[in-house]
C-alpha cells in the first residue's frame, strides 16, 4: 500500500499539488486522471520520491518513504516514467531489462542465470522477445515503452508506478500493457489521459483539478458525467455496454 497524506508541490509561485491525500491499495490499480496541468505526474513523482513534499508524508506499507534507502525503495517500488532522452548508452534490449535486477544484487555481484531467465520472461510478457538482441537506442518510442515496462517487471517490486504507460503505443498494445498491469498481484498506480482506458483497467481513481482532488473512489463513482464535466469542461455521456463503462465526449454548444 502507498499512502500520501497532505502532500504538496509548487513550481515557483504556482502550486500544482496542494495538500493532497491518496491511498493506493494492495492488489488494485489506482488511476490518476485529470486535465493537462492538473498535477498527475507531479503527484506520481511525490509518491515514488523523485520529489519530496515540504508538507505531509508518503508511506510504503506503513514505512515512511523518507526512511528507506535507495535499494530498499527499489525493492518495493518499480517505476516507469515518460523518457525524453538519454538513450545513447550502448545497451541491447536484453541488457536494459537486466538492469531491473539491480536491486536484488549485492555490490559487485553480477547477474546470473536466474536473472537472465527472469528478464527473458518479462520481455515475453510485453511481447518483445524478438527485440532482445537489438540496440535499445534504435527502438521506436512504442518499442522503448514496452522494454521499460519489462525492466520494471524484472525488478519484481511489490508496487508498480507508471506515468502514461500507453504513450507511443498503438491501440493493441495499449490494451495489452494495461491488461498486464491489471493482472499483476501488485499495488499499481498509473497516470492516464484516456478515460476509457481508465474505466476498463483501473479499480480506483483519483481525479485531480485545480491543485487538489476533485473526486476519489471507485471507477463507477468517479467516472460520473456530473463529476467529470466541471473538471474537463466538456459534455460527457456515459454508456454501459457489454459490462464495460464507456464515455462519449461532446463539446458544449457555444452560447450565441
Amino acid at each position: 500500500m502507498i499512502t500520501a497524506a497532505e502532500v504538496s508541490w509548487r513550481y515557483g509561485a504556482n502550486p500544482v499539488i496542494d495538500r493532497v491525500s491518496v491511498t493506493a491499495r494492495p492488489g488494485r490499480v489506482l488511476g490518476l486522471i485529470g486535465p493537462n496541468g492538473s498535477g498527475k505526474t507531479t503527484l506520481l513523482r511525490l509518491l515514488y520520491g523523485a520529489l519530496r513534499s515540504p508538507s505531509g508524508t508518503v508511506s510504503v506499507d506503513d514505512a515512511p518513504l523518507s526512511s528507506l534507502s535507495a535499494r530498499e525503495a527499489a525493492l518495493r517500488m518499480a517505476v516507469v516514467v515518460q523518457e525524453t532522452g538519454g538513450f545513447d548508452a550502448p545497451l541491447t534490449v536484453a541488457e536494459m531489462v537486466l538492469l531491473g535486477r539491480g536491486p536484488h544484487l549485492s555490490t559487485f555481484q553480477r547477474t546470473g542465470q536466474a536473472d537472465h531467465e527472469i528478464a527473458a520472461r518479462c520481455l515475453a510478457r510485453v511481447g518483445a522477445t524478438h527485440l532482445g538482441p537489438r540496440a535499445f537506442a534504435g527502438l521506436s518510442g512504442g518499442e522503448r515503452q514496452r522494454v521499460l515496462i519489462a525492466r520494471a517487471l524484472a525488478q519484481q517490486a511489490t508496487h508498480l508506478l507508471l506515468d502514461e504507460p500507453t504513450n507511443h503505443l498503438d491501440i493493441r498494445y495499449q490494451h495489452e500493457v494495461l491488461r498486464l498491469v491489471r493482472g499483476l498481484e501488485t499495488c499499481s498506480v498509473v497516470v492516464l489521459h484516456d478515460l476509457n482506458l481508465a474505466a476498463r483497467y483501473c479499480d480506483d481513481l483519483v481525479l485531480l483539478g485545480s491543485g487538489g482532488v476533485a473526486a476519489a473512489g471507485t471507477v463507477d463513482e468517479v467516472l460520473d458525467p456530473a463529476v467529470l464535466e466541471p473538471v474537463y469542461g466538456i459534455g460527457i455521456k456515459r454508456l454501459d455496454l457489454d459490462g464495460h463503462l464507456h464515455l462519449l465526449f461532446q463539446p458544449f454548444e457555444e452560447s450565441v
